[in-house]
């Protein structure tokens, strides 16, 4: 396979590509047939070869069939997160340059931003037989023009990093990145046509859209799309499908883990649980483990690789709690500052190199320059790799903790919250102290009845003096992305002391 073009080949006809919930449910012969007849329609619409297509769209049919199409018809798939603002949208799309952007029947924000800043917008909807269908200006598109197919090279996907600055970065990904990506996460889990995963992250982040949606395709296996994640039908999504498998963020885990006994969740369903794109505390993976009966597999990704990087593997390899594996047709080194490679067992900057990593950020050679260092893709990830290649992760770099010359890791400080058996959600950050120069604070969601002291002094037990926090602030809820994932910067912003 050579391009996300022949990513429906080669599978039974007849076999289930993907299953709606209480919805349609598509073969890979039909599933095939949508992709190509919508291809066309976007190529009789004027689509140009090379040029962006916003998709604002939800998970679920109108997503799937409108991604595959448009990289079909050569042109570059940029989705984008429903839920966005007017300006937010306005700035994603001037960014990527978009062509059009295609949208649900429900999505004035996004259709307010094409109008701003000129863009022609494409409503998708499905019928009544549950079929695709487009509209533009209230009128059906019927124009159909055979597509020229794309090229390895050519870009097929464009997303933004939300990154550790206030403007996010263009990532631009070759269909050679992304099936060299979906090849290596299929060696990783041993995907095969007799698996079905369940998509509980959403289709617009590399976590859904790689991770499960495409790497489950490119093995033949099959689909099952919920509209978004619901913890009071997942179990009942399941057990009707027989899905083998799901990969979420840390923060599903545990709201799955607190309803399983109230659920009736299984002892035992999934040949095997993924995590990635957020830190699996230790004592959740146990907790995974024991509950759910089957091996919970950490995974460490993010966009300018096309998501994966490493993981823990498969029994009868190994899985290390606290760690996210080794490399999964990927190279891995530890970086120094000045750019030399360090040895096993010495901590610094991670880096990769690969066929599945971007070229460059989009129109940024500053943001490249400090990116990129002899061949290597710097990650802003600081981690330590042992004899055996495995990788842990200590930390962003510019998440690190420096109290009074002291380097903290946020990430080893949230274990230790995460062990007290009243606090269900922990994060840590570092804030501006006279004295020390910063100081460690943290925000927790408790499940039972605690107070702050009783946080601390336990602490004590597990951490040095200077890495226990100052304040520890107890909160019903912590600000996340869209996608789930919780930024301490976005924390630290909320609940710290000025």
């Amino acid at each position: 396979m050579k391009t996300l073009a022949n990513l429906l080949d080669g599978h039974p006809s007849n076999k289930t590509s993907i299953l709606i919930p209480d919805g349609p449910k598509l073969t890979y012969q039909e599933y095939a047939e949508y992709v190509e007849e919508i291809s066309n329609l976007f190529t009789g619409y004027g689509i140009l070869k090379g040029r962006t297509i916003s998709i604002v769209l939800g998970n679920g049919l109108d997503f799937m069939i409108t991604f595959l199409a448009a990289t079909r018809a050569g042109a570059i798939a940029a989705p984008l997160n429903p839920a966005y603002t007017v300006d937010e949208f306005e700035f994603f799309m001037s960014d990527a340059e978009s062509q059009f952007v295609v949208v649900g029947e429900n999505s004035a924000a996004a259709v307010q931003a094409a109008s701003n800043v000129g863009i022609p917008v494409i409503v998708s909807k499905i019928n009544e037989s549950g079929k695709l269908e487009l509209f533009s200006n209230g009128t059906r598109l019927t124009k159909s023009v055979e597509s020229d197919l794309p090229s390895e090279n050519d870009v097929a996907l464009f997303l933004h990093t939300s990154g550790t600055t206030s403007r996010p970065k263009g990532v631009p990904l070759t269909h050679k990145n992304l099936v060299t990506s979906l090849l290596n996460i299929n060696n990783s889990y041993s995907l095969t046509p007799n698996d079905r995963a369940m998509v509980v992250m959403p289709l617009f982040h590399v976590h859904g859209l790689i991770g499960v949606s495409l790497s489950s395709l490119f093995s033949g296996g099959s689909l099952v799309i919920p509209s978004r994640f619901s913890a009071s039908t997942f179990w009942r999504d399941q057990e009707s499908s027989q899905s083998t498998w799901y990969s979420a963020v840390p923060t599903i885990h545990q709201i799955l883990l607190m309803r399983a006994d109230d659920d009736n969740a299984p002892k035992k369903s999934f040949r095997f649980i993924r995590s990635c794109s957020a830190a699996l505390a230790p004592s959740v993976f146990s907790e995974l483990e024991n509950r759910f009966g089957a091996p919970v597999l950490e995974a460490y990704g993010m966009t300018e690789a096309s998501h994966q990087m490493s993981s823990n593997l498969l029994p009868p390899g190994e899985r290390n709690p606290g760690t996210v594996g080794i490399g999964t047709g990927v190279d891995i080194g530890i970086m120094s500052e000045s750019g030399g490679l360090l040895e096993n067992n010495q901590t610094g900057e991670v880096v990769i190199r690969g066929e599945n990593v971007t070229l460059g950020y989009h129109k940024n050679p500053e943001a490249n320059a400090e990116a990129f260092t002899n061949g290597w893709f710097r990650t802003g990830d600081q981690g330590v790799l042992s004899s055996k290649k495995i990788l842990t992760l200590t930390g962003r770099l510019k998440e690190l903790i420096n109290r009074g010359g002291e380097k903290i890791s946020p990430l080893e400080v949230d274990a230790a919250l995460l062990n007290h058996p009243a606090v269900s959600e922990a994060v840590s950050f570092g804030v501006s102290d006279e004295k020390y120069g910063e100081v460690v604070q943290a925000a927790v969601v408790l499940s039972s009845d605690t107070n702050e002291k009783d946080i601390r002094d336990f602490c004590s037990n597990h951490l040095a003096d200077f890495k226990i926090p100052d304040r520890v602030y107890l909160v019903q809820e912590l600000p996340r992305t869209a996608t789930g994932k919780i930024q301490r910067r976005h924390v630290a912003t909320k609940f710290a002391e000025k």
